[in-house]
């Protein structure tokens, strides 16, 4: 166990089967990715677009070179300018630039890149240590991890509760590279308080993983989340204006900003290699 304590509600463990998933289409990324560009979802689209955006400014369009582990759509490529940008997952997708990469054991040479870009995947991670390692091994000093993920708060526990779709434990230790924290034969296995045991406490993890800085955190994503109908996995949704999709953007940063663990159903983090 970490030093982030189980709340108080809903903090038991919650491992759903997938078979009691009340979602549509989970695991089906070459479906999801057709629906997306076939442009059917605009809610969808300003959602993702506002999860890659921000991590701009941690690349240089011009010179820097970068990969995304775990990109399941690769939707991140059509919102991100680099100099080479590769688009890398455990399968063999045929938008993928390198396929085939296992995120704990990737091809890639020792100081290959300036950024490596981990946008909701560290939770189906079994063995965060391994992955932090490798990312470490990858990146040239000073180069960025990205890591855009799932916040653990009241409302997303409550939702994980409602759709059935991924499960929870606190009863794990995201430090000990020993012992997984979810199903490593299960590539939809989710453990989606990871990224809360990870960073909740920066200097923690600074501490205990080694080899990285917490330059900066963030937290986002409450109304435009629900509004969205799902990334891979789908449910009901109702298309709406782009303007009424700003009011809620802004909603989002109130909520976000006053109660994270709350409201706030993603987070953020930029790690240094030092």
């Amino acid at each position: 166990m970490t030093s982030s304590a189980r709340p108080l509600i809903l903090g038991a463990p919650y491992r759903p089967a997938h078979a009691e998933n009340r979602m549509r289409n989970e695991g089906n990324v070459p479906e999801a990715r057709k629906a997306f560009y076939a442009g059917a979802n605009k809610n969808l689209v300003f959602l993702l677009d506002n999860r890659f955006r921000w991590m701009q400014r941690f690349i240089d369009p011009d010179t820097a070179e970068g990969a995304e582990l775990g990109c399941g759509q690769g939707y991140g490529k059509d919102v991100l300018k680099a100099k080479s940008y590769l688009l890398t997952d455990y399968n063999e997708y045929d938008w993928l630039d390198v396929k085939m990469v296992d995120a704990l054991e990737t091809p890639f040479e020792d100081a290959q890149f300036d950024f490596v870009i981990a946008s909701n995947m560290i939770h189906h991670v079994p063995y965060p240590p391994k992955f932090f390692a490798e990312v470490r091994r990858i990146l040239k000093p000073g180069g960025k991890l990205l890591v855009q993920d799932v916040n653990a708060s009241v409302l997303m526990r409550m939702m994980l509760h409602m759709m059935r779709i991924e499960g929870y434990s606190y009863d794990v230790d995201v430090f000990d590279d020993s012992k997984p924290v979810n199903d490593p034969s299960d590539l939809w296995s989710g453990n989606n308080v990871v990224p809360n045991l990870l960073f909740d406490d920066a200097a923690e993890f600074e501490t205990r993983m080694g080899g990285f800085k917490v330059l900066e955190q963030g937290f986002s994503e409450t109304l435009v989340y629900l509004a969205s109908g799902g990334v891979t996995s789908k449910t009901f949704f109702i298309p709406l204006p782009r303007p009424v999709l700003q009011v809620l953007h802004g909603i989002d940063k109130v909520l976000c900003g006053v109660a994270p663990q709350v409201f706030a159903l993603q987070r953020r983090a930029v790690l240094e290699k030092i």
